[in-house]
């Protein structure tokens, strides 16, 4: 006939092996859930970013000029090249308004 006793120490050896998996299995839940608040984290800083205003298509800079930096404004876009001269073009129409050279 079984005792007490025995069911103790049969236990006793399952034990250990029962603390590893329950180790395990916390530590599996909290690697997901760390990974979780990462992924959302992530969503929600990508997605409140407010996107770019929609360039022209028929803003064209001249040959040979590169843009450096561009503005936009709410009647103009403000372009400036490499050389550091500014070039201003309207909004609508992507005409080329003014054209300031760098001091």
């Amino acid at each position: 006939m079984k005792t007490d006793l025995d069911d103790k120490q049969a236990g006793g050896e399952a034990l250990p092996q029962l603390r590893y998996l329950r180790l395990l299995v916390t530590g599996l839940a909290v690697i997901m859930g760390a990974g979780m608040i990462a992924i959302v984290a992530l969503l929600w800083m990508r997605l409140s970013v407010p996107p770019l205003p929609e360039l022209p298509v028929h803003l064209a800079l001249p040959g040979g000029v590169r843009p450096q930096a561009l503005t936009f404004a709410p009647d103009w876009i403000v372009v400036v090249d490499q050389a550091g001269a500014v070039w201003l073009f309207d909004r609508q129409s992507g005409d080329l308004v003014s054209q300031t050279p760098r001091p």
